[in-house]
């Protein structure tokens, strides 16, 4: 019954034009049927072959087939349009009264609002006029004191009975909140409500606690969705366990049940939570599936769950999730989290962990919305993804790194970790675990043909807090240069604990990385979280086996990239793997996270990176727009968590224990140094420009760069210089401009954005590069047969030839320029080098 379009209708006009038009029998019509299916777009020899494959269709001309195969394909696609604008309708009318109901509350909320206000100005009156005729203190200090007072409740009954009545209690507490006005909403900054957005999300102002509320639709119906979102492991990170003690049926064919769950800590710096609770679950009048959940911390005379060793018990509010079905399938939900996380226990520079509801909607509250949406997704399209691995085993992977990177975060002693002693320093804390849980699957080593049981696994971890350094950029930093921080030697030996094989201990190689290639293998639905495998290119694997220097490969889980994000959590967590990236292969991860200390929202520009670009601008506009930057960033405060694992042979604990030391306090500083870059204090100013001690300015040293190129090759090297925009015009030439120094050896000092694009590095980490690394054999007898000209006639030209990047790339060029550069006294300060039509090869 569709309607043709006007190519359809032309087709049919054609052919009946010709006179030659047959109207289908049933038959015909069945066949052709088949036949598009198995091909729909036939070739003209394959349509002249159908006539002849089948008789039934010998009467029709092949022309008339050619029409019938394009409306046959204008009717698929009107079809599926149709299709897809009736599920965006469904979407839209299912959002609209989702918005109509946010709407109907909000007024509600304001009414209620101005009801408090006009009480509270009344009251504000007649307390004013009592106090001209009332000179009494004491009924005021008395009043005050009373109106502070917390009252101590009884505790509640947990029989059968007691339990029902506390249900009852929770699922309207719960209601009130989800669709109420019981506590004071507002919109979560960033948040814009839309058809393809994750719904609406609020965050409490002015309670007890922290909360946070959602609404949003997914394509699932109320019961898979309840059973998706009751197993909270598969979706909150930082859930650890969640075991059901007691489950009790109600009359009105709900569910009570009493479980005990307990959470991860985020940092080594505070103790993890647990909760006993109460999970209450049933059906609305109006077919709405109701699980709401609440604390059970003040009970008798039923079941009772003991404080546990290292955890702090927490107090969850009423919360939970409303669910109802939406017409013409999928669900409508409203989410909301309530919890007292006790911030008293953890020291005040941490407590905004536990006291932002902004950053429980982030974890918590959005992360059930999104989890289900994603599930949703691949329901609808179960299509194999990366590496040939479905969606369901790629989300198990993630998840996998991330508790692994958590327990070795949280080092419980349930899971057989035990902690080492100190070396005298409190920076950073060991612990190991040779648990034959954690060991199973490692094969480290080999003896008579059997494979070792003297194995374990060793975990460096601390933490650190960080100052007006956006967690975002810092994280996507560390991700984009590993060699910034990380030791191939170290990679080398992680990878090959982890096969079969004898390996030794690991050597330092910081000088020689190949490349990194970072391939995607699959990501979210809003590309908030995504994994990639990380190809270390021509890297030894230590193993007595493999002589030649190999490929490592890294499982890599990254989350928190977006700087429009709010509150949000920044994560960094890898494995080795091998190749063969089997769906058990074990996982030993190792990583980084970054937790915002506050729910301010950072506006630093995404595009910053860690170069000059911030002192090139000048001049009024310039320099207001840095005040802006500074003035939007600028007390913000992270904690950041580092855990690295090493898989080890016992007899060599000793040696291991002082490597890891050894390691992680190098990434430390190399962390500070790269967050002291980051910071946006060091943006819009000269001090950005890290140069050794007793160097010009960046200003200064343009200026001789271009002075000393004038005065030795007798031409200019910028088109236009202004007193103002030489740095800036020197920042953006086109081919790559190094200085370095004339001490020995010569290092780096400075470059250009196209000399650090060559060399794939940054100007924090340009002086750890030396001349000699960046020329091979050849490049670097030319350059010394050649360098006695620069010191003579203060220029040379090379010719043509290869170079390395700091990651081991080799990088062509046409031709370079050297020549001396001196200062205003005619000093020789550095030597500057040119390389013209530079290309990655």
């Amino acid at each position: 019954m569709m309607a043709v379009t006007s190519s359809c209708k032309e087709g049919n006009k054609i052919a009946m034009d010709n006179g030659k038009y047959v109207r289908y029998t049933p038959e015909q019509v069945e066949a052709l049927e088949r036949l598009y299916y198995e091909c729909p777009k036939p070739s003209s020899m394959r349509r002249q072959q159908l006539i002849r494959e089948y008789p039934i269709l010998s009467n029709i001309e092949p022309k008339q087939i050619k029409v019938w195969f394009q409306n046959r394909r204008c009717r698929e696609k009107q079809r599926k349009e149709a299709s897809r604008l009736q599920a965006v309708n469904r979407k839209l009318t299912a959002m609209n009264k989702l918005l109509m109901e946010e709407n109907d509350r909000l007024q509600k909320q304001v009414s209620q609002l101005v009801c408090e206000k006009s009480y509270f100005r009344q009251q504000s009156q007649q307390q004013a006029g009592l106090a001209t005729t009332d000179t009494s203190c004491d009924s005021v200090v008395t009043s005050g004191h009373q109106h502070h007072l917390t009252p101590q409740h009884p505790p509640r009954d947990a029989s059968p009975a007691g339990l029902l009545s506390i249900a009852d209690e929770t699922l309207t507490e719960f209601l009130s909140k989800a669709t109420g006005t019981a506590v004071e909403w507002v919109q979560m900054p960033g948040m814009k409500p839309g058809p393809d957005s994750i719904g609406i999300v609020a965050i409490s102002h002015g309670c007890t606690g922290v909360a946070a509320r959602a609404c949003g639709l997914v394509g699932l119906d109320p019961t898979r969705v309840a059973e998706i979102l009751k197993d909270r492991p598969s979706w909150f990170r930082d859930c650890r366990a969640v075991d059901v003690i007691n489950v009790l049926s109600t009359g009105n064919g709900g569910t009570i049940e009493l479980f005990y769950m307990q959470l991860y800590a985020p940092t080594t710096l505070a103790p993890a939570r647990d909760f006993w609770l109460l999970r209450y679950t049933s059906v609305l009048e109006d077919g709405s599936l109701v699980v709401c959940e609440r604390s059970l911390n003040n009970t008798q005379n039923g079941p009772n769950m003991p404080p546990a060793a290292n955890f702090v018990r927490a107090e969850m509010l009423p919360s939970g999730y409303l669910i109802r079905p939406c017409e013409g399938g999928g669900s409508i939900i409203h989410v909301v989290d309530h919890m007292d996380l006790e911030p008293w226990s953890v020291p005040e520079v941490l407590r905004p962990l536990y006291e932002s509801s902004t950053l429980l909607a982030q974890k918590t509250t959005m992360a059930a919305l999104r989890h289900l949406r994603q599930i949703s997704q691949e329901i609808s399209q179960p299509n194999v993804t990366g590496w040939g691995r479905r969606p369901a085993a790629l989300r198990a992977l993630s998840q996998k790194l991330s508790k692994g990177f958590n327990e070795a975060v949280n080092g419980f002693t349930d899971e057989g970790w035990s902690m080492l002693e100190s070396d005298g320093a409190d920076d950073i804390t060991l612990l190991v675990n040779s648990s034959p849980g954690k060991m199973m699957g490692i094969n480290l080593s080999y003896s008579n043909g059997f494979p070792s049981v003297g194995t374990a696994v060793l975990c460096a971890k601390a933490s650190m807090l960080l100052q007006n350094v956006p967690p975002a950029i810092l994280l996507r930093f560390l991700r984009e240069h590993r060699s910034e921080w990380a030791d191939s030697g170290i990679d080398a030996y992680s990878a090959a604990a982890i096969k079969a094989g004898p390996c030794s201990l690991p050597m330092s190689r910081g000088g020689s990385f190949g490349g990194q290639v970072i391939l995607p293998l699959a990501h979210t639905i809003e590309h908030e979280e995504f994994m990639e495998v990380i190809k270390l290119e021509n890297m030894g694997h230590y193993r007595d086996d493999m002589i030649m220097p190999g490929d490592i490969f890294l499982l890599q889980l990254c989350s928190g990239v977006d700087e429009n994000a709010v509150g949000s959590c920044a994560e960094l967590i890898f494995a080795p793997i091998d190749a063969s990236f089997s769906d058990d292969a074990l996982i030993i991860p190792s990583g980084f996270r970054i937790i915002p200390l506050d729910s301010g929202t950072d506006a630093s520009s995404p595009s910053r990176t860690l170069d000059l670009a911030s002192t090139l601008e000048v001049g009024t506009a310039g320099n207001q727009t840095t005040g802006d930057r500074s003035g939007r960033c600028g007390n913000s405060k992270s904690v950041m968590t580092i855990a690295f694992q090493f898989v080890y042979e016992i007899h060599l604990q000793e040696n291991i224990a002082a490597m890891a030391r050894q390691y992680v306090r190098s990434i430390i500083a190399s962390v500070q140094r790269v967050a002291l870059a980051l910071s946006p204090s060091n943006f819009g100013s000269h001090a950005g420009f890290q140069s050794p001690p007793g160097s010009p300015e960046a200003q200064t040293l343009a200026r001789w760069i271009c002075q000393s190129y004038r005065c030795f090759l007798r031409m200019e090297l910028l088109k236009h210089e202004g007193t103002e925009s030489i740095l800036k015009s020197l920042w953006h030439h086109t081919d790559a401009i190094l200085c370095c120094s004339m001490k020995a050896p010569p290092v780096f000092m400075f470059g250009n954005q196209a000399g650090l694009d060559m060399l794939e590095t940054t100007l924090v980490a340009l002086q750890n590069v030396s001349l000699e690394k960046i020329f091979d054999e050849n490049g670097r007898k030319a350059l010394f047969a050649e360098f006695p000209q620069v010191m003579q006639q203060g220029f040379m030209c090379l010719k043509g030839g290869i170079c390395l990047s700091s990651m081991g790339r080799a990088v062509s060029y046409e031709r370079a320029v050297a020549w001396k550069v001196v200062n205003d006294e005619e000093n020789a300060h550095c030597i500057c080098f040119m390389f013209i039509n530079w290309s990655f090869v």
